[in-house]
């Protein structure tokens, strides 16, 4: 059962990720030469895969500060091109680099099909102190380790401030407030909408859902054929049947993500609000096209309830250890230490634009009262996300993450075309999953 069940589970993984585009399979498995300087030739060599921006420069202050260990570097591609490079590896029992740049719902996607190493075994405990409890429980599964955290996605709200004042709309604190500031924007006949609902958000959608208690899977990999899935609950469906009422009404855009129109629109004042994540100001900074006269400022997301807030996250990173490596002890180094220390950090933060989930610079005086030119000097880290990161709990995600997402996106544009309500998109959610689910393999628990 469980051989049929890994193979399953790789195939979708494989194909999932080649729907993004990627080079041939021959290709994929192929480890490229390093990209940076190895300082000490005669030291044990880690390969590594990561495109972190500016991470040539984390790398070559871990070689020279390191004489047993030397980091051979490769950017493989980014999420999901790499990805197909790692599956591929998998399935040809090669390839595959010592430590690899995971985003943290992707785990148990690749730790189901024994591809990761539980990091326990070297001494992944003995960091567990420096990283917050959502953190450390993103890359946990029982009692299992399967990557070091890095960076994260702690939620807040990003908002046009010339464009709130200049229509006299309150900053919301709330989603009623939120709901009502969509209307005022509308009534007062501005040319953009407060914000967009994009169906296709994916790990964004997933995290509006979890703030209002949604718990879509129960996981442990120490089951691997278990799955628990709960998709069409309340909360979801409250949250859900809000933003269908918002896109019926006109109050917000259905714009997909991350397209060439939608970046225009974040920046040229289509949308008033950028619900996003920490690394959202270093992504809008970086576009191209943006109004010059924006004024732009960081609150806290907004709550359900302005007395319990729940806080959420969108998107982190993480190092894994392959169980290809031939040294992994070495590789486990690599992956607890490379952002172990403030200067790396540093670079990290001012060249990278990361939200670090490394607590030492995490809590440190620099951090928390670091300025960001692009809000106008703000601190929006003492502001806003420092709050956001140190609510955060944690979220289990499912060994087939890519095509839950895929379900979910397919399921709410069925509904903002008014195909569906959104109870039913939720409920055809959880058929599509269960479905899915015993088809490869897994009990429904």
């Amino acid at each position: 059962m469980k051989s049929k069940l890994l193979a399953a589970i790789g195939l979708v993984a494989v194909t999932a990720a080649a729907l993004t585009g990627c080079s041939p399979a021959a290709e994929s498995a192929k480890k490229a030469d390093c990209t940076n300087t190895i300082v000490n030739k005669d030291a044990t060599q880690v390969s590594v895969w990561a495109w972190y921006p500016a991470f040539e420069d984390v790398v070559d202050l871990f070689n020279k500060n390191h004489d047993d260990v030397q980091i051979c570097w490769t950017n493989a591609g980014q999420g999901n091109d790499e990805y197909t490079k790692f599956s591929t590896a998998i399935e040809a029992g090669s390839g595959a680099p010592d430590v690899i740049m995971l985003e943290s719902e992707v785990l148990s996607s690749f730790s189901i099909r024994n591809a990761l190493v539980d990091l326990t075994e070297f001494g992944a405990d003995d960091v567990k102190a420096d990283y917050t409890e959502g953190a450390w429980k993103d890359v946990s599964s029982g009692e299992a380790v399967y990557a070091i955290p890095v960076d994260g996605g702690p939620m807040g709200m990003l908002y046009r401030k010339d464009i709130l004042d200049q229509y006299k709309i309150p900053v919301p604190t709330t989603w009623d407030e939120f709901a009502a500031a969509a209307q005022a924007l509308k009534d007062a006949g501005a040319p953009g909408v407060l914000a967009d609902f994009p169906t296709n958000g994916r790990a964004y959608n997933q995290a509006l859902y979890a703030q209002a208690g949604s718990v879509p899977f129960a996981y442990d990999n120490a089951k691997p054929t278990e799955i628990g899935i709960d998709v069409n609950d309340a909360g979801s469906k409250k949250v859900l049947s809000y933003w269908d009422d918002l896109v019926k009404k006109n109050l917000v855009a259905t714009d997909d993500a991350f397209t060439a129109d939608y970046n225009t629109k974040l920046v040229d004042g289509s949308y008033a609000i950028y619900v996003a994540a920490a690394w959202g100001p270093g992504y809008l900074g970086g576009l191209s096209d943006a109004d010059s006269d924006a004024v732009w400022q960081a609150a806290p997301v907004p709550q359900w309830d302005a007395a319990n807030p729940v806080q959420i996250n969108w998107g982190g990173s993480t190092f894994a250890v392959t169980s290809q490596s031939k040294n992994q002890e070495a590789a486990a180094t690599v992956a607890k230490e490379v952002f172990g220390t403030e200067e790396a950090w540093k670079i990290g933060i001012e060249k990278a634009a990361l939200f670090p989930l490394w607590k030492p610079i995490l809590d440190s005086d620099y951090f928390r009262d670091l300025e960001y030119p692009f809000f106008g000097g703000q601190q929006i880290n003492k502001d806003v996300f420092l709050a956001a990161a140190s609510g955060y709990t944690g979220f289990t995600f499912s060994p087939f993450q890519n095509y839950a997402y895929d379900q979910l996106t397919e399921q709410q544009y069925a509904m903002v075309q008014g195909e569906k309500s959104s109870d039913q998109a939720l409920d055809d959610l959880q058929a599509s999953l269960e479905k899915y689910a015993t088809d490869q393999g897994f009990v429904l628990q």
